[in-house]
């Protein structure tokens, strides 16, 4: 079984929709739809935006439904010039970016406990992820680090310590929070995220206007990579 977890409806809907034989089962206030789709056996849930409804989630899931690997998908903020609306980030890393113990001497986005700033997504799920971009045609796609945070990036200045900080290609709300309890559970983990905006001072509309065409290219992208795996 593979799972896949989306933040909001918008982002998993279409692949929700298309599971045959779809049971559903709600578990702290999150839905989860089992069955078929693309071939394989799946498990998708909208968790809720935010770095703990993702990891309650992403928890739930590895307990209840025992997947060989996690998915993220959705959108995400581009934060390189090489990224723009509709083209996809692939995680290689991930990052929690409002992670900060620096003032006892630890680098900034340390994690305590599994004692990394920056989170390997699986080499072999990414290898995937990048052939079933590919296979969208005319979608480009960079691959590089994530970076996550209880925070819509609406402003120039957090964007450039993001950057300049993690060297990070896009930024999302949840990724590296998946990515660390895949990581603690010793679970395969990869992520596509489609950009909604440019994390900037205009962020907010362009992520209204382009929310939907984001999701899509993300959610074909998971489709082609269940195709693939």
């Amino acid at each position: 079984m593979i799972g896949i977890i989306g933040a909001m409806g918008v982002e998993i809907k279409r692949l929700s929709a298309a599971i045959e034989g779809k049971k559903t089962v709600t578990i702290s206030g999150i839905e989860y739809h089992s069955g078929r789709l693309c071939g394989k056996e799946v498990v998708t849930a909208a968790c809720g935006i935010g770095k703990v409804a993702a990891a309650v989630c992403a928890q739930t899931m590895i307990l209840k439904f025992k997947p060989e690997l996690i998915i993220n998908t959705g959108v995400a903020g581009s934060l390189s010039p090489e990224l723009g609306v509709g083209d996809i980030a692939i995680a290689e890393f991930s990052v929690q970016h409002d992670m900060d113990t620096s003032p006892i001497g630890d680098p900034v986005g340390f994690i305590s406990g599994i004692n990394l700033v920056k989170i390997p997504s699986s080499e072999r799920v990414t290898r995937l992820l990048e052939q079933s971009i590919r296979m969208l045609g005319g979608v480009k796609s960079l691959k590089g680090t994530v970076a996550s945070g209880d925070q819509f990036i609406n402003c120039f200045d957090r964007k450039k310590f993001i950057v300049e900080t993690f060297g990070a290609v896009a930024c999302d709300m949840e990724c590296a929070s998946i990515a660390q309890v895949c990581y603690i559970n010793g679970m395969d983990f990869g992520a596509v995220r489609a950009i909604s905006d440019s994390a900037d001072d205009d962020s907010h509309v362009d992520y209204a206007r382009f929310l939907e065409t984001a999701a899509e290219n993300a959610s074909e992208a998971v489709k082609h990579f269940l195709e693939l795996h």
